[in-house]
């Protein structure tokens, strides 16, 4: 039997996969439920998950497993439209014309910004569009250096350094070029009329989980049971796996572990040189729409590092009316607020938040609010990250295809959860 520790789609990615193959598999998930950061809240129609979610089209290997089980049909791609807060105004930027209409911009600053996000080096007066192939290479490259070589300083400190305090706070200058260049080359496709292309599962992601439960067979997993510890002797034995007050040995000749790493190195030993960020995520459930785009992006003093308004990209009809917004946050140390405020503590904050930049935002419209903690959230992707990923094969059966993989380099996503389960899978099944 193949032993997987955590049912989140990585694991249960992987689980699949082994299955196919022919192999016999278990998946041991220490919470309540699968999923992992794709769990939902109930709202008056659809679920609505805890942490915003959608698709860019460069993500084909999730598309695809969504077709395998039946749901392919259920992606919707839509228009995410995306807007800036500066100084009070909210400036779409979207389209071409929105674009140049921008004030904090230059001309050449402008024109400098879409050449690097199209993948046009055009330093030296000579437009190349080969120098940004090599994510590598860039690798120990501050993204303020990089910046500063390959667009404008205005580009730098009027739209990009806002951006980067809101996602890494003080690790921000830790932070390689590498990662700025596989986002932008992630989230590049875009419709020039209308803004970028997203997608969504109608349902919600929850649907992918519970299609992928449904296929690896609820039989085969077990949820609230804890993998305490791996018994080896040169090579897997077996899992000791705590469920409530039940302690059980299960044999098993190869084990994934699909979690975050300091899991791997509770059961392994193994050390994990990367760090990650924590998340601080509200769910604002609202009878009227606060906004005119889905991601606010705001360069003004605020409580919170960006707001996104879920039914500015999915209709509200889905959550029987409900607007929804994400109020969201990262942190770097668990010492640091948001994290340390109570639920009720960060609501008052965060609603006052909101009042200081829309001073016509109305308390009373508020129907429900919900807060979601995760302590890692996703990695830094600091300059010699790829020396830290944590490698699929650790040897004497144990896999590995956590948050730490070379999947989800250089950015955290659905996709790359699939794709690091199938990764450590097709290993097991050639070892």
């Amino acid at each position: 039997m193949i032993g997987v520790v955590g049912g989140g789609l990585a694991g249960l990615a992987a689980a699949r996969r082994l299955q196919a193959a022919g192999h016999d598999v278990r998946v041991f998930e220490a919470t309540d439920t699968v999923g992992g950061l794709a769990a939902s809240y109930e709202t008056r129609g659809d679920p609505i998950e805890r942490y915003y979610h959608h698709l860019s089209k460069s993500e084909e290997t999730i598309v695809e497993l969504a077709t395998e089980l039946g749901i392919g049909d259920r992606i919707e791609w839509r228009i995410g439209k995306n807007a800036y807060y500066v100084d009070g105004i909210v400036y779409p930027l979207d389209t071409p014309w929105e674009i140049l209409a921008y004030p904090h911009l230059s001309l050449n600053d402008k024109f400098r910004l879409a050449m690097v996000t199209l993948g046009i080096d055009v330093r030296g007066g000579r437009p190349r569009t080969d120098s940004y192939d090599s994510l590598e290479a860039y690798e120990d490259v501050p993204i303020e250096q990089f910046l500063l070589e390959h667009t404008t300083r205005g580009v730098y400190e009027y739209f990009f350094e806002p951006l980067l305090d809101a996602k890494f706070g003080r690790r921000a200058e830790d932070v390689s070029a590498a990662w700025l260049l596989g986002r932008i080359r992630f989230r590049g496709e875009r419709d020039l009329l209308r803004g970028e292309i997203l997608g969504y599962l109608e349902g919600g992601f929850g649907v992918l989980v519970d299609a992928l439960a449904d296929d690896v067979g609820r039989d085969r997993i077990e949820t609230g049971a804890r993998v305490e510890s791996l018994e080896t002797d040169g090579s897997m034995e077996s899992l000791v796996v705590s469920t409530g007050g039940d302690v059980r040995r299960h044999d098993v000749d190869a084990v994934v572990v699909a979690t975050m790493p300091d899991v791997l190195t509770e059961l392994t030993g193994y050390t994990c040189e990367i760090t990650f960020q924590g998340s601080v995520c509200a769910v604002v459930s609202m009878e009227e729409r606060l906004l005119d785009t889905y991601w606010l992006n705001i360069a003004d003093e605020a409580p919170f590092g960006a707001l996104i308004e879920h039914t500015n990209f999915v209709p509200p009809e889905r959550y029987g009316g409900e607007h929804l917004l994400y109020v969201a946050s990262y942190v770097q140390s668990l010492s640091e607020e948001p994290w340390t405020l109570t639920d009720d503590e960060l609501t008052e904050r965060w609603l006052s938040g909101i009042e200081s930049l829309f001073p016509d935002f109305d308390r009373e419209a508020v129907n429900w609010i919900r807060i979601a903690r995760n302590p890692k959230t996703a990695p830094v992707y600091e300059r010699g990250y790829l020396d830290m990923v944590v490698p699929y094969d650790l040897g004497g059966g144990v896999y590995y295809a956590g948050m730490a993989s070379r999947a989800q380099y250089p950015e955290r996503s659905l996709n790359g959860a699939i794709e690091a389960g199938h990764a450590a899978a097709d290993l097991i099944d050639t070892a």
